[in-house]
């Protein structure tokens, strides 16, 4: 949690530092300010897709879209099939393009659950996005 921006670097140094971690939750409502880059600041090499192969559970709880894309656009990360998402439902709804969105189609494919909190009635459209998730 903090009141300064998540850069893509930031979790791959978390990925790369905590290699065995099962469990993450980012509460961050600044947005980020390098994403649309490609490339690293640092050290002008393309920026790598994180990869968390332990991570169980993720919360992006109170964040900017920004984190929400952070985790799901398969460009910039890659999920593993038995992750469970808890998520607001409004939010994930635009970061999908009302899930349709290509980008986040693979890793949103990848869930084993999905927690969903707020109000949604697509029962049809996201068991079709996220084919494998038990949705609650």
């Amino acid at each position: 949690m903090d009141e300064r921006p998540f850069e893509h670097e930031f979790f791959l140094r978390i990925a790369q530092s905590f290699p065995l971690m099962e469990k993450l939750k980012v509460v961050n409502e600044t947005p980020q300010k390098n994403k649309l880059c490609s490339q690293s600041k640092h050290d002008n090499q393309d920026l790598s897709i994180i990869k968390y192969p332990h991570l169980n559970d993720l919360i992006p709880y109170e964040v900017h879209d920004d984190y929400i894309e952070q985790f799901l656009v398969d460009a910039k990360m890659c999920l593993l099939n038995h992750v469970n998402l808890s998520i607001e439902y409004e939010p994930l709804k635009r970061v999908t393009h009302n899930f349709t969105r290509n980008a986040t189609r693979s890793n949103c494919a990848k869930l084993n659950s999905l927690y969903l909190n707020g109000k949604h009635r697509a029962r049809k459209v996201l068991k079709t996005y996220f084919p494998h998730a038990e949705i609650l």
